[in-house]
């Protein structure tokens, strides 16, 4: 797992905290956080301590300031609604009879038995594949999940890892045949010089310029 640092800097804030934050574009200290660890820093950071310190401009919190004078802001039905909102990615897909592919996994719902052949699209979170919505005309369908990694936590960079690191053992045991078929290989045998050529033998018969 790739290790990251990122500091976080608000105006009016306090500097950066976080492991490997930069400085003038260099490190400060070693990169210690994955992506997970920096999503709870992040989550923790907004929640408990910016949004309840006073802000130096109205000297109010802004959970405060969210709450004040009975405004109720326009927030969406669910989580799943503010998912499809912040961090849902959406592609184009086909539905197949047996299922919807994408990125090598396959993903089932009943549903779908009513629609092979029909074009659909599918969103879904980066940080976790095992399932994913379905939409058929603006319209959603269902939640399809991959019952080969149901229960598990999948995201796509684990899947490029795996495909790298797939194609690395592939070219090693292409490498690793070619070189044993070259030491099984007899040697060529070099080619035969090729003889010289007869040296031409001087004509002892005298010409004049007149002939």
């Amino acid at each position: 797992f790739r290790r990251i640092g990122i500091g976080v800097h608000i105006s009016g804030g306090t500097p950066p905290e976080l492991p490997g934050h930069l400085d003038h574009g260099r490190p400060v200290t070693e990169p210690a956080l994955s992506v997970t660890d920096l999503d709870h820093r992040m989550r923790g950071f907004i929640i408990e301590q910016y949004h309840q310190r006073p802000h130096r401009e109205t000297g109010e919190s802004p959970h405060r300031r969210w709450l004040a004078d009975g405004w109720l802001p326009q927030l969406p039905e669910n989580i799943d609604t503010l998912d499809l909102l912040l961090v849902q990615v959406a592609t184009g897909r086909i539905v197949h009879r047996d299922g919807i592919h994408f990125q090598g996994l396959r993903y089932l719902d009943p549903v779908l038995a009513a629609y092979v052949r029909e074009p659909v699209t599918i969103r879904y979170d980066p940080r976790d594949i095992t399932a994913i919505r379905v939409f058929h005309h603006d319209r959603y369908l269902c939640t399809a999940i991959s019952p080969e990694h149901s229960g598990r936590t999948i995201s796509l960079k684990d899947i490029d890892t795996a495909r790298r690191a797939h194609r690395r053992r592939l070219r090693s045991q292409i490498h690793e045949r070619i070189q044993l078929v070259t030491d099984y290989l007899p040697t060529p045998a070099a080619p035969p010089a090729p003889e010289p050529a007869p040296a031409r033998r001087r004509s002892t018969l005298r010409t004049y310029r007149e002939d």
